[in-house]
Order: structure tokens, then C-alpha cells, then sequence
């Protein structure tokens, strides 16, 4: 996974102006920023590089802005907040390219961070544009791709500008995700077990087909987890099920029998009759009513799942087990988070609400590793080569 990647290490930083790809699409209410994570997760390699006399030029996206300047998606809070976490100035560019950022930059002391304007308010950007790409460059002499959640988007900054800089690296936060996720991929300890959340199965067909070929008990929770059930031949009532999809499950299960993998199905659900309702009932997935959605796993599932997760050697999660953000319904994933907290074996989580489940009741620091990137991590988890990764590699 690392092969041909150079670290920081790697790097003579001393005196040198460092574009850093960094990932603070962080969420906003006005000039506040609500959830600093991303920005945390940024700051050893900020760090670092100011420690070993380097010049951090940072760089991210914020929101869909789609080529426009949108005031409202300004990088400005993220760096006033970046500036109290490092406790340091931090000079804000009013652009990402052109005269201004070049001055801002050219004007950088030891000890100082300069962060530049949205990258997507240029369409060169998410378009992955040579000639947008040549203007970034124009800003340093080192890149450093931290931004793991942003390495499989084909853009600018991620993919063209670390193939113009020939001195290039993978920050300590990307280091990290590529090693852990690596493990999992090429020599995960056994047995392995993959718990899958979420919405859809098809979110998801990439990662399943793959975790196919390398865990040894896949645990399928979520509203996904209706379709399997509904496959299976299981009433389900007004939940939401794939029906497109029933196919596709129904091979899926069929194959897994036929390698000798299990797969592991809820046993009761918590149903309901709206998505706001203020409370649920456990039933068996044998007597969902018609008129019943099935919005969470029930206490039976999570002992099942519980006592699998318990003899791991490795443990990998992804999507919640129900509607997490209605806490009537977040028993699930709360639960299934305090037993993958307490598993022996390596544990990784990623994808927004399972991240956000660990974090809300205090169980991060038992995971051995947390994952930034959702979509980066499903991508790579499926096979699949990420730009960002890739044009790091000598």
C-alpha cells in the first residue's frame, strides 16, 4: 500500500515553502466551526513541518461551492480555529491562485502557516485542470498530500499538482490510513470480521464483494440489512428495502455459503411507524407488521453480533446499524460500538456516523484506528486505485 511512497522523512523541509493538502470541509453555523476534527486530525503534520523549519502552505475544499466564490463556504473560520489550535498566526489568502496568494506565501517567516482560499471556488479544481494545477505549484517546492478523505477525487490539487513538484510525501495523518487500512487488506489477523451499516446495499456492492474475498464473518446491520432480510424472504412491511436489489443479495448469500463465510443477519429489529417517531419496539425479524418500518437492530442482534466481534482478531466498521441521528433508534450502533471497543483484536472504523457514535460516547480511544475518509476508505477497501494515492508514488 505504501510501496514508492515517501514520508515526511523522507523530506528537507528546512526553509522551504510546503503545499500541504489538508482536509478542513468541516461543518459551519456562520463564521463558527461546529466540528474541529478534521482540523485536529491536520495538526502533527502542521506541526511537524514548522518544528523542522518548514513553510506550510495549506489547501482545501469546503462544501460544493461548483467554480463560484460563495462567501458562506469561505475557508476564513477554519483557519481562525486553526490558529487557536496551534497558537500561532495563520495568514489567510484571498485566493487559492494568482497575485495574492503568491505575496502571502512569498511573505511567510519561520513559524508562521498560510491557508489559502476555498479551492473550489475554481473550476480547474475538481476538473483536475494542468493548467490550475501549474498555478498551485507556483506556491511551493514540497507537497505533502494529508487530506486522506479527499484522495479518491481526481482533482487538481490531489492528483495533477503532486505530479508537477518532484520532492513529494504522504503527511503523518495519510501515512497512517494507508498502513491501517493496508493491514486489513493484505494480512489482517484471524479471524476477521467486517460489520457493514448504512442505508443501502447499493452504497456498498464494491466493498461487499471484496470483504467477500477476505474477512471470515461479514455482520450486516442497517437498513441494508432489509434487503438481505427481505431476500431471505422476510416481511418487512413499509421498510426501506431495494427491491432492484434482491438479486444481488441473494447471490451474495449464496456465495458466501458456498466459501464457508458467514454472514451475519439481525435477528430482531426495532420497528416503528414514521422516521421521527419518539420511541421503537423490538420485534423478531419474524413479525415486522405491515404497517412497521424496521429502523435500528434490536438487543438480540447485538448480542449475536457482539459475541462474533468478542473472538476477533481484526475488526473493520463501517455505517451504522440504524437511524443513528433519531436517538430512539441509535441503540444499535451504540451498542455494536461498545463491542468492537472491546474487542482484543485490531479495530478500525470509518464513515461519518459510526465516527460520530465512538466519538459522542467517549470509545475513540479504544479503536486502534479512526478513519477521516468514508468514501476514500470504501474505495480503497474495494480495490480500487485512489488519484490521491497514487500520485504520490516515485
Amino acid at each position: 500500500m505504501l510501496e514508492g511512497i515517501r514520508g515526511l522523512d523522507d523530506l528537507d523541509v528546512d526553509g522551504r515553502r510546503v503545499f500541504v493538502r489538508v482536509d478542513f470541509n468541516v461543518p459551519l453555523d456562520g463564521t463558527t466551526v461546529t466540528d474541529d476534527t478534521r482540523i485536529r486530525a491536520a495538526l502533527p503534520t502542521i506541526r511537524e513541518l514548522m518544528e523542522r523549519g518548514g513553510r506550510p502552505v495549506l489547501a482545501s475544499h469546503l462544501g460544493r461551492p461548483k467554480g463560484k466564490v460563495r462567501p458562506e463556504l469561505s475557508l476564513e473560520p477554519a483557519g481562525a480555529r486553526l490558529a487557536e489550535l496551534l497558537d500561532c498566526e495563520v495568514l489567510l489568502a484571498d485566493d487559492c491562485v494568482g497575485d495574492g496568494p503568491r505575496k502571502v506565501v512569498s511573505d511567510l517567516r519561520d513559524g508562521q502557516v498560510a491557508l489559502l482560499e476555498n479551492l473550489r471556488f475554481h473550476e480547474g479544481e475538481p476538473e483536475n485542470d494542468e493548467a490550475f494545477a501549474k498555478e498551485l505549484a507556483r506556491l511551493a517546492e514540497v507537497y505533502v498530500n494529508d487530506a486522506f478523505g479527499a484522495a479518491h477525487r481526481a482533482h487538481a490539487s490531489v492528483s495533477a499538482l503532486p505530479q508537477l513538484l518532484r520532492e513529494r510525501a504522504a503527511g503523518r495523518l495519510m501515512h497512517r490510513e494507508l498502513e491501517a487500512l493496508g493491514h486489513l487488506m493484505t494480512d489482517p489477523p484471524r479471524p476477521y470480521v467486517a460489520v457493514l451499516g448504512g442505508a443501502k446495499v447499493s452504497d456498498k456492492i464494491g466493498v461487499l464483494e471484496s470483504l467477500m474475498t477476505k474477512v471470515d464473518t461479514l455482520v450486516i446491520g442497517g437498513a441494508m440489512a432489509n434487503t438481505f432480510l427481505a431476500a431471505q424472504g422476510h416481511e418487512l412491511g413499509r421498510s426501506l428495502v431495494e427491491e432492484d436489489k434482491l438479486p444481488l443479495a441473494r447471490s451474495l448469500l449464496a456465495k458466501a455459503q458456498e466459501r464457508g463465510m458467514e454472514i451475519l443477519l439481525p435477528v430482531d429489529v426495532v420497528v416503528a411507524g414514521s422516521l421521527d417517531a419518539p420511541a421503537g419496539r423490538a420485534v423478531p425479524v419474524t413479525e415486522v407488521g405491515a404497517d412497521d418500518m424496521a429502523l435500528d437492530i434490536g438487543p438480540a442482534s447485538v448480542a449475536r453480533f457482539a459475541e462474533s466481534l468478542r473472538a476477533a482478531k481484526a475488526v473493520l466498521w463501517n455505517g451504522p446499524m440504524g437511524l443513528f441521528e433519531n436517538e430512539a433508534f441509535a441503540a444499535g450502533t451504540v451498542g455494536v460500538a461498545r463491542a468492537i471497543a472491546e474487542a482484543e483484536g485490531f479495530t478500525v472504523v470509518g464513515g461519518g456516523d459510526s465516527v460520530a457514535a465512538i466519538h459522542q460516547h467517549d470509545l475513540a480511544s479504544a479503536f486502534d484506528h479512526v478513519s477521516t475518509g468514508g468514501g476514500a476508505s470504501l474505495e480503497l477497501l474495494e480495490g480500487r486505485k485512489l488519484p490521491g494515492v497514487e500520485a504520490l508514488r516515485s
